[in-house]
């Protein structure tokens, strides 16, 4: 258990659930769009693809219960769920590379509906650095730390080549920002008070492919 910023008691998640729970706050903000007013866990079931009995269980970590013979009112299960993601609160975070991945990721308008606010680009491109993108100012990596103090960024976005991902990390570290979402195909060090994301791009194409290939021989 931890708690939030309220002191109220939040429980910590398995990681299997929460990786499950975004799947299910986009079903629920559909069917909000659509007026629908309450689901079942067995039509969620059917969406999603993941078990009706799986879904009362993760929900219930949150202490949401469905109603029986209802379900559960969709306008507060997409409630609860936005507020437990931590959706609602803006998180300021660095692009830490802009590329094409990092250029894109800027470009991305959905993010800030999760709760992330792109404030600031850094590079080591002088073609770029100076510029914005999408009006977010690009900066030399050298400046992280100054603009920090700027910006009160609390997440870096990690997309720079794969050689530079340590260093870079270690900069990252040293200029007060707490958590790490990494695009790089390297699984980098950091202390044990950083939180890091992995999101291997390549990772998931090699598992796509792999079971691809097995499909094929299956035929």
């Amino acid at each position: 258990m931890k708690t939030d910023e309220n002191n109220n008691i939040r429980p910590i998640l398995p990681e299997p659930t929460l990786r499950r729970l975004p799947w299910y706050l986009a079903y629920i903000t559909r069917l909000k769009n659509e007026n629908v007013e309450y689901v079942s866990s067995t039509q969620i079931a059917k969406e999603i693809n993941v078990d009706a009995s799986q879904i009362a269980k993760d929900l219930s970590f949150l202490s949401i219960k469905g109603k029986t013979r209802i379900g559960y009112e969709v306008a507060q299960l997409e409630l609860e769920l936005t507020d437990f993601l931590g959706f609602k609160k803006g998180h300021n975070a660095f692009m830490i590379g802009v590329g094409s991945l990092g250029g894109a990721l800027i470009q991305d308008s959905g993010l800030i509906q999760y709760g992330l606010n792109i404030v600031a680009g850094f590079d080591i491109n002088p073609r770029l650095i100076g510029k914005s993108i999408n009006g977010v100012p690009i900066y030399d990596i050298a400046q992280l730390a100054e603009q920090q103090l700027n910006y009160q960024a609390s997440i870096a976005i990690l997309a720079v080549p794969v050689e530079s991902a340590q260093s870079v990390t270690n900069q990252i570290i040293d200029a007060g920002l707490k958590a790490i979402w990494n695009f790089t195909p390297s699984r980098i060090k950091a202390d044990k008070h950083i939180v890091v994301q992995n999101t291997s791009i390549y990772a998931h194409l090699a598992l796509m492919y792999n079971r691809m290939s097995a499909s094929d021989n299956d035929d």
